[in-house]
């Protein structure tokens, strides 16, 4: 019964995902079609593009705040841009725009010694501020309404490009934990960040490269977002950091650092599009769904804390 019991702590996030699944094929009508799991994962990949990035930067030790102001700034870059370079060009400079977005998050936390915290939520605010002043507040359209459509379209049953997009580097992720030094140093210098300088390790570079990965995945899934549906808005991306940073918790990646899992984003990116897809065609009301989602964050951090040190997932 205790080797039961410590299972189920360990690999907790996928008996959360799967008895989540469960209830939501047993209570909502269609939910287990192909269209509706294909808009699910469709849902999950720009949440779990920035997951991925949050992934690494929380193994480190660190944090970001700002990945859903720069997933808005990266899709206007991208909207606005179209008339005067072309589409893909646009795009291409969209991905810049979170490039540098997170190279200034971290000179600011490695070159000026700010937390982490506070320099993202302040960064947050100016790429809020950017993304309003460069579109007056409104919304902008782009010029290709049929390549949005290209974009959302299905493929292989159930996958759109971008959801294909996001299961490829959870498992690129995977490899990169696992099996190479330059993860298990990331690992290492989120456990012990004075024990990794006096190992020989570069911390100051390793978080500037990992805030500089985080702003491209976000900036990506902007620019993403906006070309299928065709429109920047400096109101994207809201609740995306804060929904993403709960589904990386939740799979098991601690934010004091030192442990990270890639397949435990993967699964704590399902479930919680698996709990809010299926809360939203049950008709549940926005801010029940808040509750929910905030009550079942607070429960598995709470498991965390009985979990073994060795954890199951990586």
């Amino acid at each position: 019964m205790t080797r039961l019991v410590f299972w189920a702590i360990d690999y907790r996030v996928l008996v959360i995902w799967f008895a989540t699944l469960i209830v939501a094929v047993m209570t909502v009508p269609g939910f287990a079609s192909t269209i509706t799991l294909g808009l699910a994962l469709d849902r999950a990949a720009s949440m779990g593009l920035i997951a991925v990035g949050l992934t690494v930067l929380l193994a480190a030790g660190q944090i970001d705040l700002s990945s859903g102001a720069v997933f808005a700034v990266s899709g206007i870059v991208a909207v606005v841009l179209q008339p005067n370079i072309g589409i893909w060009p646009a795009a291409g400079v969209g991905m810049l725009a979170g490039l540098v977005a997170g190279a200034i998050n971290g000179f600011v936390v490695v070159g000026l010694g700010v937390n982490s915290l506070v320099a993202t939520l302040a960064t947050l605010l100016a790429y809020r501020a950017i993304g309003h002043w460069i579109t007056q507040s409104q919304p902008m359209s782009g010029m290709d309404i049929m390549l949005a459509l290209a974009i959302s379209q299905v493929h292989w049953g159930m996958l759109t490009l971008r959801a294909a997009l996001f299961l490829v580097l959870i498992l690129l992720l995977h490899l990169w934990l696992t099996y190479t030094v330059a993860g298990r140093n990331l690992i290492a210098l989120g456990s012990s960040p004075e024990t990794a300088r006096t190992s020989g390790l570069r911390p100051g570079r390793m978080i500037i490269l990992a805030f500089m990965g985080a702003g491209l995945l976000a900036g990506g899934a902007g620019v993403l977002q906006s070309l299928s549906v065709n429109t920047g808005s400096p109101v994207f991306g809201t609740d995306l950091t804060l929904l993403a940073l709960t589904a990386v918790v939740v799979g098991g990646t601690r934010l004091e650092g030192g442990r990270a899992t890639a397949l435990g984003t993967l699964g704590g990116v399902l479930t919680l599009v698996t709990l809010t897809t299926g809360m939203e065609f049950a008709s549940v009301p926005a801010y029940v769904q808040e509750v929910v989602t905030g009550m079942i964050l607070l429960t598995l951090i709470v498991l965390d804390r009985f979990a073994r040190p060795q954890g199951a997932m990586t």
